[in-house]
């Protein structure tokens, strides 16, 4: 780290502490050269993710999409928001280790489907019909029907 008096890279660090929202470390710093102290911060850099929409539009990954989406599937129903926000998380997660800088609509869909058929079958129909765009009432049906399928099965 280049000190900002004498410009010199040499220093030593004297004390480090994360930041109050714990997002970054603050850490303290002595000039080897000049014996000055000055303050640096370290942040993890996140790489920016690109969601390619179903017309072949891109934009950048919000997660509070995803919240939002589940929230409103989930109106009225007993599904707590701590549940959603654990389930974005999880996604978060999976999309950021998946080292991927592109990510289709779909698959950002698929997994919340999975994730919301496990919580509540109500909300996951909800999702599925406004995500799947159901044309008509028979599509609509083959989607419960695997979903009565699935669970006679278990």
């Amino acid at each position: 780290m280049r000190c900002p008096y004498c410009g010199k890279l040499d220093s030593k660090v004297i004390d480090s502490r994360p930041t109050d929202d714990y997002t970054s470390i603050r850490r303290r710093r002595e000039c080897i050269n000049c014996g000055k102290r000055f303050t640096t911060y370290e942040k993890v850099e996140q790489v920016p993710i690109l969601v390619i929409k179903k017309d072949m539009r891109r934009e950048t990954y919000d997660r509070d999409k995803i919240l939002k989406g589940m929230i409103k599937a989930c109106e009225k129903r007993p599904v707590p928001i701590q549940k959603l926000e654990e389930i974005t998380e999880e996604i978060d997660r999976q999309i950021y280790n998946s080292l991927e800088k592109e990510i289709t609509s779909t698959k950002i869909g698929e997994m919340v489907m999975e994730k919301l058929k496990q919580v509540d079958e109500i909300a996951y129909v909800r999702f599925a019909s406004v995500y799947r765009q159901f044309r008509d009432i028979n599509t609509f049906m083959e989607e419960l029907k695997k979903l009565i399928k699935n669970n006679i099965e278990k």
